[in-house]
């Protein structure tokens, strides 16, 4: 078994570790300057920048990154920096962020993805794995950049999809990503307005989404980062749950027998929405999963 260590190529003991420290003090300094901007995590996005620039995992930044950082590259990472203390979000500067493991291209067409979707993800692929389905029917509705539906379709070979959009350009931007996991051939686009696009006798096994949830009053107060996502993709009313509503009404009538409905909420809401649920005698159970922050976060919802 190896020990994890790597060889200096040169040959000269303590090279590696002096070179590694370089670069920590390196990553440090320039960490430094995004947290005085006001940026959250300023080492983790040095990392990110550097990883995208070499090309590499962060595991093989601290063993060959000071190696490669020659005057080209640090032109580069000087520019992208000089973008990011604007506040710009990090992921739309590189055009890519990572979701479950895999790289996705992003624009500021669409929500660029957070960590809290994922457990969405996990919720519904572990369902559909417990109940044995091997060719389970999706629906995403507000696919945005793609990272529910082509997550889906990589963690469940025989899954087909429909990716609902109000956005032709995001829509572009989750074709564009289908196309680099290569799973096209499982995912059909519509542009809809929430349910607008499917057939009334279309049925699925799953229905998933990630709805705009931000109170109307809490917008002007968001990040900067948060507020280069599209506006229609975040806000839904008053209290931030007119677009859940219109899932809660419209979702039931296109859940096949068995089926779930899974969607996204934000802070607080899940009491909210299990409010809802109780005046509405289409729906059997509800079930709140919490993130890492113990936040009840993705609300699962049976009609049988």
């Amino acid at each position: 078994m190896s020990s994890g260590r790597k060889e200096d190529p040169s040959g000269q003991p303590g090279q590696l570790a002096q070179v590694t420290e370089k670069l920590q003090q390196f990553i440090s300094r320039q960490a430094a300057i995004l947290e005085r901007a006001g940026i959250d995590q300023g080492r983790v996005e040095v990392e990110m920048i550097l990883c995208h620039l070499l090309d590499v995992d962060r595991l093989n930044l601290y063993l060959e990154g000071s190696k490669r950082l020659d005057g080209t590259v640090l032109n580069r990472f000087d520019a992208i920096m000089k973008q990011r203390l604007t506040r710009h979000p990090l992921q739309f500067i590189l055009g890519e962020a990572w979701f479950y493991g895999r790289k996705f291209y992003v624009s500021p067409a669409a929500m660029a993805p957070t960590p809290e979707t994922e457990r969405l993800c996990e919720a519904a692929i572990n369902f559909a794995r417990q109940a044995g389905n091997t060719c389970p029917r999706i629906l995403d509705v507000g696919v945005g950049s793609g990272v529910i539906a082509l997550t889906m379709a990589k963690e469940l070979k025989d899954c087909r999809i429909v990716a609902l959009d109000i956005s032709l350009d995001a829509i572009e931007v989750a074709r564009k990503n289908a196309t680099d996991l290569g799973v096209s051939d499982r995912v059909e686009f519509r542009r809809s307005d929430f349910f607008s696009a499917v057939g009334e006798n279309e049925k699925f096994d799953l229905i998933l989404s990630n709805p705009p949830y931000i109170r109307d009053g809490e917008y002007d107060h968001l990040p900067p980062e948060v507020k280069a996502d599209p506006k229609v993709a975040m806000v839904a009313g008053p209290d931030g749950l007119d677009a859940i509503r219109v899932i809660l009404e419209k979702a039931p009538p296109h859940l096949a027998g068995g089926g779930r409905i899974m969607f996204e909420v934000g802070l607080g809401q899940a009491a909210e929405v299990t409010a809802l649920t109780e005046k509405n005698d289409r729906y059997q159970s509800i079930v709140i999963v919490k993130d890492f922050n113990d936040i009840g976060r993705v609300v699962i919802l049976s009609c049988d």
